[in-house]
């Protein structure tokens, strides 16, 4: 190892390659820097996973919607979409349950029929499970559709 020679030529006894010894001031700094960064660190993965839960339970609730408007728009009239409304709102219901499983709790379903328009629609609303304590995740996806004509061919052939 080679040492260096201060200014009147004698040597020094501290070597040009710094040692690995930590300064005594140092001590007790990667414990505080863990009590800041641990905290912030867990709530980013918290929010994290609370934002993939929100966004499932929406998922779900919209493919439920969709999967009760492709049902009601084969109701050729308003009578019969009030026959098959109750069934079509129960099956929603029930695969928003299965679906979801815990993340869409209480899904209710509302549909509506417009026969002027010739549209239908379907909305599913219910809560995310929450992570936090008191947040109040609603979720409310409403589908769209036209209802499907079935015309006569009456020209003859």
């Amino acid at each position: 190892m080679r040492e260096a020679t201060d200014r009147r030529g004698g040597l020094q006894h501290r070597p040009l390659i710094p040692t690995c010894q930590p300064d005594r001031t140092d001590r007790g700094a990667s414990a505080i820097e863990l009590a800041i960064v641990a905290p912030t660190l867990l709530l980013l993965i918290f929010f994290s996973i609370q934002a993939g839960l929100f966004y499932y339970g929406r998922v779900v609730a919209q493919q439920a919607a969709r999967e009760g408007v492709s049902v009601l728009r084969l109701a050729q009239n308003e009578r019969i979409a009030d026959g098959v409304r109750a069934q079509i709102q129960d099956n929603v219901e029930g695969y928003s349950r299965a679906v979801g499983r815990e993340t869409l709790l209480d899904p209710t379903a509302t549909s509506t029929y417009d026969d002027l328009d010739g549209t239908v629609s379907v909305t599913v609303t219910g809560q995310v499970i929450s992570l936090v304590p008191g947040l109040d995740l609603t979720v409310r996806q409403r589908v769209d559709g036209t209802v499907e004509r079935f015309d006569r061919d009456d020209r003859p052939r």
